[in-house]
C-alpha cells in the first residue's frame, strides 16, 4: 500500500456499479482509505459528467488523494474529468500503461471502461496505479506545468 496516499475517491455512472463495488472491497483489503462517491444504482442512468465532477470537486482540496473513475468506455469518463484544471486522468486497460502514466505524467486518475476490462485485470491495473511513483525529473515537472 502506498501510505503517501490519503484516500482513494472512486465513484461510477450506472454501468460501472459492479466493477466500482469490486474495486472498493479490494482496495480496503488492500489498506487503502476508499471514499465511494456513487452512484450504487444499477437501474438509473446518471450522466458520466456529473460523476466526474463529483470526483474532481472531491480532490480538489485533496492533492495527495487519487482518483478513480469508471463508466461503460471509460472514454466519458476521462474527457468529463480532464476538464479540471487539478485532474490529469487517463484511461488504462493494461497495468504497464498506469505504470507509465503514473511515472511520466503525474495522472492522479484512472478511468476504466466496465464493459471491457476484466474484474481482476482491473484491479491489477488500480493497484498498478496506486503503488508507481512518479519520476519527477525536470523535464516530466516542465511538461505538466505546461499544461496547468
Amino acid at each position: 500500500m502506498n501510505k503517501t496516499i490519503s484516500k482513494v475517491y472512486i465513484a461510477a455512472d450506472h454501468r460501472g456499479v459492479g466493477l466500482k463495488l469490486y474495486l472498493i472491497e479490494m482496495l480496503n483489503a488492500a489498506g487503502y482509505v476508499v471514499v465511494n462517491l456513487g452512484t450504487d444504482d444499477l437501474k438509473t442512468p446518471v450522466d458520466y459528467p456529473d460523476i466526474a465532477a463529483k470526483l474532481a470537486d472531491a480532490m480538489l482540496d485533496d492533492p495527495k488523494s487519487r482518483g478513480i473513475l469508471i463508466c461503460g468506455t471509460g472514454a466519458g469518463m476521462v474527457i468529463a474529468a480532464n476538464r479540471y484544471r487539478h485532474i490529469r486522468a487517463t484511461r488504462v486497460d493494461r497495468p504497464d500503461q498506469a505504470r507509465e502514466d503514473r511515472m511520466h505524467n503525474d495522472v492522479n486518475v484512472l478511468s476504466l471502461a466496465a464493459d471491457d476490462i476484466d474484474i481482476e485485470m482491473a484491479f491489477i491495473c488500480a493497484q498498478t496505479f496506486l503503488e508507481s511513483p512518479f519520476d519527477a525529473s525536470e523535464r516530466r515537472i516542465r511538461r505538466i506545468e505546461k499544461m496547468s
